[in-house]
């Protein structure tokens, strides 16, 4: 053979190589659709932090008890496993991957003050492939069909503003100049008071782009549950209150100064603030049979299909659980702990 003809087919190999690695590469950066309707985790665990988010059968935590690091178990607590290393919150999931604020990673503890890791990620279910989508101080963050919606803010100022941006990290838009919470969302529309003038309670249609006024009441985390909104009343003193899409009533659930909420399918579990015992609670979704979970003061309720966790107030690294629809039965999350002191044995 010629020399030309071995450089013609050097030539030609290296050409079909390099279209091939440009296919692979194309089809692997693709992240399929999510169906309609798709929502990457509940407003009352988003509104809480999002550090627990349920998907397909599994849940996906940040475990306090290795730096809110991401791992997996099931529902029951059983195979808890760590995924990777990067401290997260405001999980979302849908298909085959997993949307989080990183808010840092240990893959780099020498070099965090040069190697700044924080931003809006993707991630397959195992944790691996991370995408960085945007490379930002993100807040609020939801997933809604395919598209992340979520707040930061822009040139170096300390005001938020409302951005979107899909899954395959194309279409990012500034949508608007101030902050929105967009945790709460059903059927292509997110629920959200306003931040601006007034807290009235909005909706905005992300097929559209167009915003309504929904009900000229101020409130806050207003959270879609079923066709009702649960909110903390501002007009009031903070009690929880239930407003009807259906036909607009209102409904105060209790007369007590609430701070944080979150819903099962029976319950509402509520911390309630006063001075001199302030308590978790739980009520029905009526509003009926308050009973104390846990005396004291507690934050980031989160909820999955089994169990309701939370935090003491002030601390990181403890966490307790309880059946989320069962008899109250507050224990510490000892599995997690466990897991974690196996993963610092490697």
């Amino acid at each position: 053979m010629s020399g030309k003809k071995k450089i013609i087919i050097s030539t030609a190999s290296i050409i079909l190589v390099s279209i091939a690695i440009y296919i692979l590469n194309l089809y692997a950066s693709k992240v399929p659709e999510n169906p309609a309707g798709t929502v990457g985790n509940t407003a009352g665990n988003l509104n809480n932090g999002g550090y627990f988010c349920q998907s397909d059968g599994i849940v996906y935590f940040a475990n306090p008890y290795d730096g809110g690091t991401l791992y997996a178990m099931n529902p029951d607590e059983s195979n808890i496993r760590k995924l990777n290393r990067s401290e997260v919150f405001q999980l979302n999931a849908a298909g085959d991957y997993l949307y989080y604020y990183q808010k840092n990673s240990s893959s780099y503890p020498n070099f965090s003050f040069v190697i700044r890791t924080y931003g809006l990620y993707r991630s397959d279910k195992k944790g691996r492939n991370l995408v960085c989508l945007d490379k930002a101080d993100c807040k609020n963050v939801t997933l809604v069909d395919n598209t992340l919606f979520y707040s930061k803010p822009v040139d170096g100022s300390t005001t938020l503003q409302f951005f979107s941006i899909d899954t395959d990290k194309k279409n990012g838009k500034n949508i608007a100049k101030h902050d929105v919470n967009p945790a709460s969302a059903a059927d292509g529309v997110l629920y959200y008071n306003g931040t601006e003038e007034n807290h009235h309670l909005f909706a905005y249609d992300t097929a559209s782009a167009q915003e309504t006024l929904i009900k000229e009441y101020d409130m806050w985390f207003p959270t879609l549950h079923g066709q009702s909104i649960y909110f903390l009343d501002l007009e009031g003193n903070y009690e929880l209150c239930r407003y009807n899409l259906n036909d607009d009533s209102l409904t105060l659930l209790t007369t007590d100064r609430v701070e944080f909420f979150n819903l099962t399918g029976n319950y509402i579990y509520y911390q309630t603030v006063d001075a001199d015992s302030p308590a978790l609670m739980r009520m029905g979704l009526d509003g009926s049979n308050p009973e104390l979970v846990a005396e004291g003061i507690y934050r980031d309720i989160n909820v999955t299909s089994e169990y309701v966790y939370f935090r003491p107030f002030g601390t990181d690294d403890i966490l307790y659980h309880t059946p989320a629809d069962g008899a109250v039965n507050v224990t510490t999350f000892d599995a997690a702990a466990q897991s974690a002191l196996k993963e610092h044995k490697k």
